[in-house]
């Protein structure tokens, strides 16, 4: 039986395209796929807390030495494994000042661990975690996929970037742009990425 991870990181709740895109498509998995275990976190709703001085050595592996620490190394656990009992990773990833949201960029901070999702080795980095399936639901207000605003796109590139880094390499992006351009340019946004949608899990069927 599969299992699907979804990851959403939309702060504007109820009112998320990202979201509501990505609940159309887990409904499509669930259709396809009965009895899925479906693994859901809401990083934007329920932001995790970003890595600081304290936090951030229990990440990278070393002991924990006190109460802060010690709930950050079990929160990194929970994240790690939820990424690795997935066959399918399923992202809600909304553009943000060209970039992915911090809530996001936190939960990738959390999992990219050495030894644990990745390893160096003398041929540089390795991703431990091949094998699973990504697909990114990417949300934008203007048009980054082409034309002069392309250069702009630091979302795409850095998700790209992070998941081949821990091994993910088969990542579908599913794109709803120019939603800030109007009414239709919305709803030919929406319709096309829902098509994208299918096809992705025509694909993966």
């Amino acid at each position: 039986m599969s299992t699907i991870l979804v990851l959403t990181s939309s702060a504007l709740g109820d009112a998320s395209t990202s979201g509501l895109l990505i609940d159309e498509a887990v409904a499509k998995l669930q259709a396809q796929q009965p009895g899925a275990t479906i693994i859901r976190r809401d990083v934007g709703g329920s932001p995790l807390p970003h890595l600081n001085e304290n936090t951030v050595g229990v990440i990278r592996g070393a002991e924990a030495t006190n109460d802060e620490q010690v709930v950050a190394k079990k929160l990194a656990a929970e994240l790690v494994g939820e990424l690795i009992a997935a066959d399918t990773v399923l992202i809600g990833a909304p553009m943000y000042n060209f970039g992915i949201t911090s809530t996001l960029k936190t939960w990738f901070d959390h999992v990219l661990q050495a030894g644990v999702t990745f390893s160096y080795t003398e041929n540089g980095p390795q991703g431990l975690l091949s094998g699973k399936r990504a697909i990114v639901v990417e949300t934008r207000g203007g048009l980054y996929s082409e034309g002069p605003a392309q250069v702009m796109d630091a979302q795409e590139p850095h998700l790209r970037g992070m998941l081949g880094f821990i091994g993910v390499s088969d990542v579908t992006f599913v794109r709803a742009e120019k939603l800030a351009l109007g009414d239709e340019a919305r709803k030919e946004s929406l319709t096309g990425a829902r098509k994208a949608l299918d096809d992705a899990f025509a694909v993966a069927a």
